[in-house]
């Protein structure tokens, strides 16, 4: 069976790094757009980075091509204008101003190529705060998302770049948006998406609390959950999570575990009354779970509709047994020629994962190929490589 590839014929030309641009990129690639990604000379720096910056790299820039160009030389700004002519969509997250002032803005751009799609990833939406540099730490500070993560006094940002990414999805969003209106009006338009604006709307579940309770949501770790059993809890060995959600799955849990003092009381037949006797349910609960292993409780728990999880860690993911038979993991070359999986996009179309085997280009990799598609001839690749403006492999 073949991946689908529903974007195949969409020419994509990215000027990005880091992590939101990437992702818009890594998206479209994986649903079959054809993306040219343009790094420095030396390749981006983001493949360099050490600690958790990692794996940025290579997570978000599988099925792309690269060429290495200098933008700041009149040749190498030549070829970036040729590639941005030919492209259904231009992906960027530099910081304002900074492609506007190579000349390589959407106005500017949009003159020679009115079908452009120009999606710029952004700190902030248009407003007042649009020229502050922002990163994805800076905007879930700023928007409550750390707030909301760690206990009270103590922010606390994700455990992933989570605003980056998601900024990045709605990017593709708006993408695809733009995409179906330019096939009624035959025009391209600028898209904007942003992190601080990303982090608000996740956080807006937590706006509309207090708009309808009239409180303030308490940060996750200090939260009244709106369900009685709805924790971690410490097992014989490794801790586990299970949650209780609903009256009918309140039954079936205290039958499971033969709780039937627990079922008998008819003060607790309903989720809101277990709620507010809490500090009389846990203690038992804990008990209870304090006694099975990890495994044990995942036997018993498994089948039965119960929410539960046991608590993985990311290199745990690679040997996951419903990854590796979903085909939730695509086989990658890294820089190093080292052979990994990383995971594919989270969905399926037809029944089919978006999955391919796919390898990182090496900074420059298909200059010659991407010139060559603009009608360059090899003496002209030649005299441009020569010349430094741009570099191949």
């Amino acid at each position: 069976m073949t991946s689908p590839t529903p974007l195949a014929g969409i020419k994509v030309v990215e000027f990005t790094h880091m992590v939101m641009g990437p992702a818009v990129g890594h998206i479209l690639a994986s649903l079959g757009a054809e993306v040219i990604r343009i790094e420095p000379i030396g390749g981006d720096q983001t493949r360099r980075l050490l600690g958790s910056g990692a794996g940025y790299f290579p997570m978000y820039n599988r099925h792309k091509q690269s060429i290495c160009l200098d933008l700041k030389s009149e040749a190498g700004l030549d070829v970036a204008r040729r590639l941005a002519a030919g492209a259904d969509v231009l992906v960027e997250n530099f910081r304002p101003g900074a492609l506007e002032r190579l000349g390589l803005g959407y106005e500017a751009l949009a003159s020679d190529n009115p079908r452009l799609i120009y999606c710029s990833e952004k700190g902030f939406l248009p407003g007042p705060y649009e020229d502050r540099t922002a990163l994805d730490e800076v905007a879930q500070m700023m928007g409550g998302l750390a707030y909301m993560t760690g206990p009270p006094g103590r922010p606390l940002r994700a455990g992933a770049s989570v605003i980056d990414v998601t900024g990045g999805m709605f990017g593709v969003i708006a993408i695809l948006a733009a995409l179906e209106e330019r096939h009624r009006t035959g025009k391209g338009q600028m898209v904007i998406a942003s992190l601080f604006e990303t982090t608000v709307y996740l956080v807006g579940q937590h706006m509309a609390q207090y708009a309808v309770t009239g409180q303030p949501a308490a940060p996750m770790p200090a939260r009244i959950s709106a369900w009685a059993i709805y924790d971690v809890f410490e097992t014989r060995d490794d801790p586990i999570f299970i949650g209780v959600v609903s009256d009918p799955l309140w039954e079936k849990f205290c039958k499971l575990f033969a709780l039937d003092a627990l079922w008998a009381d008819e003060s607790l037949r309903a989720n809101n009354q277990r709620v507010l006797s809490r500090d009389r349910i846990m203690p038992q609960i804990r008990e209870l779970v304090a006694g099975y292993t990890r495994a044990e409780l995942i036997a018993k728990l498994e089948g039965t509709g119960l929410p539960f999880a046991p608590i993985g860690r990311p290199e745990e993911l690679f040997d996951d047994p419903h990854l590796a038979a979903s085909a939730g993991m695509e086989p990658v070359r890294l820089d190093s020629g080292t052979e990994t999986r990383l995971p594919t996009l989270p969905i399926t179309m037809g029944g089919m994962r978006p999955s391919a085997p796919a390898h990182l280009p090496q900074p420059g990799e298909d200059s010659r190929a991407v010139l060559a598609g603009l009608g360059l001839e090899t003496a002209e690749i030649d005299a441009l490589i020569a010349s430094g403006a741009v570099q191949a492999r």
